[in-house]
């Protein structure tokens, strides 16, 4: 049998990763200047994100403030125990167990309601989140079959190291009120497409207006209902790579409704499930509720692509980010001229850094993030963590910034 007792575990010479969750009910923002009434772990939507390697104990801990209206659960799909750790803990008391990672992959853990009443709501409003298991051995070098011309095939391999994102995918269910709607999602009538947690999360905001049309009112993109300063970590913000570099995104499904997730103008080189790659050079990739992918992918020419989960409710509900890669619209001479930087960057990520409810913690063969900008679906208090982390405030570093001619 597989051993789950904690004491035995913490002393079996495997590395032990503490995990610490609260379960609390808080009233978040949603489009339209509007607010939903969530329920969260520790505070944001997602829930923190747990990184460990293939073969560590894990120690999952989670407490339920006296003033929560209703008890919560954990179930973490990483782990091989009986169900019965997933019970509801009443408001005021804390709960335990562990656990260790047998597979590799990307596991969603989830609220599992009052012994299993409500789960869909509770979910649905916000509680659920990601455990990486890295593999024991590390991840695989990259291969990527190019041309040197018709029919001659030129493979070119990447090191394992990448730059990493996570992109969670879900549905809103909610009232004109916004309280959880059980009929719509009985009918699937979802009220908005979020990833990690907010509809249009990944789209440009004023800052890209100004740089790019040189004026704040005139959008560049068809949706950006998150574009002033004033709406702080809310505030849209895009996902920089370099060129020619490995990046590996970690996808889940949250949700209820498919994902068929695709990159407009680019190759899905690798899809890999379970330690186990299961596609090459794919344009598209369909995830069931609570599955999940890694894809690892080169972006081969400087450019906006447009990640999407392929069905067009979903892509015009909020389904929709961007990644820009390297330095299309080329503001490196007109950054170096205004003296924001000192000399031209591989990737905008140097200059406002990558959002940080994109941002995985860092793991085995992590490429580090030039920098990283407070975005997510938090709490203020979860913000301001993150501020005193080191992340940057790009509301408060926007106005800052020299006139770029």
């Amino acid at each position: 049998f597989a051993e789950t007792d904690c004491d035995v575990l913490e002393n079996s010479g495997r590395d032990v990763k503490e995990f610490n969750l609260t379960g609390e009910s808080v009233e978040l923002p949603i489009m339209g200047g509007k607010t939903y009434n969530a329920m969260t772990f520790s505070g944001q939507v997602p829930g923190p994100t747990l990184r460990v390697t293939q073969g560590d104990v894990v120690k999952m801990t989670l407490s339920i403030p006296a003033d929560e209206a209703v008890g919560h659960g954990n179930d973490m799909h990483a782990s091989q125990t009986s169900s019965a750790s997933f019970e509801s803990v009443n408001p005021g008391e804390t709960s335990q167990y562990c656990y260790i990672a047998e597979a590799a992959g990307v596991f969603k853990y989830h609220c599992s309601g009052v012994h299993l009443v409500g789960m869909d709501q509770h979910v649905l409003s916000g509680m659920y989140g990601i455990a990486i298991v890295d593999p024991a051995k590390g991840y695989k070098k990259l291969m990527v079959e190019k041309t040197s011309g018709s029919g001659e095939l030129d493979r070119k391999f990447y090191d394992a190291d990448a730059l990493e994102f996570q992109l969670q995918f879900n549905q809103l269910y909610l009232t004109p009120e916004g309280n959880y709607d059980a009929g719509a999602m009985f009918q699937h009538h979802n009220t908005a497409t979020v990833v990690n947690g907010i509809q249009f999360a990944y789209v440009p905001n004023m800052l890209h207006n100004i740089l790019i049309k040189g004026d704040v009112n005139k959008n560049i993109f068809v949706a950006q209902p998150w574009n002033g300063i004033e709406l702080e970590h809310m505030q849209s913000q895009l996902m920089y790579v370099e060129n020619d570099q490995h990046v590996r995104i970690f996808v889940e499904n949250q949700g209820n409704e498919p994902v068929f997730f695709h990159i407009v103008g680019e190759i899905l080189d690798r899809i890999t499930q379970g330690n186990r790659v299961q596609s090459a050079a794919t344009e598209t990739w369909s995830l069931g509720g609570s599955q999940n992918m890694i894809v690892d992918l080169v972006f081969d020419e400087p450019g906006t692509y447009a990640f999407v989960n392929h069905d067009y409710a979903a892509i015009y509900t909020g389904g929709i980010g961007v990644f820009v890669a390297g330095d299309p619209f080329g503001l490196n001479p007109r950054l170096v001229d205004a003296g924001v930087i000192d000399a031209p960057v591989a990737s905008y990520a140097y200059v406002l850094g990558n959002p940080s409810s994109a941002v995985p913690p860092m793991g085995t063969d992590s490429i580090a993030h030039p920098a990283v900008n407070i975005h997510g679906l938090y709490t203020d208090e979860v913000a301001s963590e993150k501020k005193a982390a080191g992340m940057i405030p790009v509301w408060e570093v926007i106005p800052t910034l020299p006139p770029v001619p």
